[in-house]
């Protein structure tokens, strides 16, 4: 479909009570480079999250315009009290390199419309709205290149301070906003900031889209039919046009739409169904698992239920178990500083992973699907067994698909005792070979 006409044809189709079809970058056949940087994004294995705007200020997580139900006029204050003087790019892309980190996606502008980057689109910018008055993401972007570390922006779709944000979706009422607007011109603001994006700032690792789900009714269980039309058919071609390596997720909850490069999870691990997020089943595409250290994204100041670092380490394990890659997030203070309690545990994420990350950077899901116990991986020849949960000196396991010729412990290499029946294969574990949280044992099969 064109692009003339469809603002009104979405209009029409939305007064009869009907809904726009799904349109996306039809006919996509990744470039070269696209298909090396998707290669690339499966080695990599682990990544950083950072949450963090003008929200910030306030403590009580992104979504605090919405939840406090703040009229517009006055969070718009908010950028006034935005000073992050403390914000080191060499100090924060440092510790992600640190915690064995390959890449950073970072919020570029969230659901409060609020852009982390100068942009001719919109005066509500750090740049043009702060007394900071710096571009967070050229800083970052610099520092990147400078560490061989890949950056990602993060792009919310759905947008809950501007007019033209028109109609509304399921989030965002009662804010002070006219119930009128023009979602043409939303779509063209998108286009303008998405080209900003992939023209200004360098090499960019791709975009993470979030927001399609404020257009579609959710039952509790299941994600209804889209409302609106957002234009993906020109949307996903601009972006892989400026720089055809660029991957392309969105955190839609459905399955992967033409011209999508990744497969994003939110909350929860590919094909895992709980804590109502599930969502679609895995994909031939690439797959990442986006979690938090906490149970928020923006920083919380409440929020003090922290996970462990075994917890941590798990998520990231069982993530490569699961053929994906985490993505850990963080939630920066206002002062431009990362709360201590995260740094901590991405500290010891980095000795874990300095010590054991051959087992997980470079693989792939393992040839014994993920267990109660724990899960395998698997790089070329290589075999990893990840035992996480240590109930018994004897695991079982049925169905073993291949004749096991060898096992060794990976931290000490002494052998693992194992024997082989026709019903599968039995491990004797050994007390003084267990390495909390994750005792793994190396494997070769004929």
């Amino acid at each position: 479909m064109k692009t003339i006409g469809i603002g009104l044809l979405t209009a029409c189709l939305i007064g009869m009570g009907m809904v726009m079809p799904l349109m996306a970058q039809v006919n996509y056949e990744p470039a070269p480079e696209n298909l090396e940087a998707r290669e690339w994004f499966q080695d990599a294995k682990f990544g950083m999250f950072i949450h963090w705007g003008i929200y910030s200020v306030l403590g009580d997580g992104e979504w605090v315009l919405n939840n406090q139900k703040i009229q517009i006029e006055d969070y718009e204050k908010l950028a006034d009290f935005f000073n992050p003087q403390e914000f080191d790019a060499e100090e924060w892309v440092s510790l992600a390199k640190e915690a064995g980190m390959k890449y950073i996606t970072i919020t570029s502008r969230h659901h409060d419309s609020f852009s982390m980057f100068d942009t001719e689109a919109s005066e509500f910018n750090i740049v043009d709205a702060t007394p900071y008055g710096k571009d967070i993401l050229a800083q970052l972007a610099e520092e990147c290149e400078k560490q061989g570390i890949k950056l990602f922006f993060y792009y919310s779709q759905l947008d809950w301070r501007r007019d033209d944000y028109y109609p509304r979706g399921r989030t965002g009422h009662d804010l002070g906003r006219p119930d009128e607007g023009n979602w043409e011109n939303y779509i063209e603001f998108m286009r303008t900031q998405l080209t900003e994006l992939m023209t200004n700032y360098g090499e960019v690792g791709g975009i993470w889209f979030d927001g399609h789900w404020d257009h579609v009714d959710w039952d509790g269980e299941n994600w209804g039919d889209l409302n609106v039309d957002w234009h993906y058919d020109e949307l996903y071609p601009l972006i892989h046009d400026l720089q055809p390596a660029a991957l392309i997720a969105n955190n839609h909850h459905v399955d992967p739409l033409p011209g999508e490069d990744f497969q994003a999870f939110e909350r929860t691990l590919p094909g895992e169904k709980h804590e109502g997020w599930g969502g679609p089943d895995p994909s031939a595409l690439p797959l990442e698992s986006a979690r938090t250290m906490n149970g928020s994204w923006g920083f919380n100041l409440q929020d003090t239920d922290y996970k462990s670092f075994e917890e941590l380490i798990e998520m990231l394990v069982k993530s490569a178990g699961f053929n994906s890659n985490l993505l850990l997030n963080i939630g920066p203070m206002p002062n431009g500083k990362i709360q201590p309690e995260f740094v901590e545990r991405l500290k010891q994420m980095g000795e874990w992973t300095e010590k054991y990350g051959d087992t997980i950077y470079g693989t792939r899901g393992g040839i014994v699907p993920p267990q109660d116990w724990g899960v395998t991986t698997q790089k070329g020849e290589r075999h990893f067994m990840h035992v996480l949960d240590w109930n018994d000196d004897l695991l079982f396991i049925p169905g073993f698909p291949g004749i096991v010729e060898s096992a060794v412990y990976f931290e000490s290499g002494e052998p693992a005792e194992f024997k082989q029946i026709e019903e599968g294969v039995f491990f004797y574990l050994d007390e003084d070979q267990k390495t909390d949280p994750d005792t793994i044992i190396e494997f070769s099969i004929e």
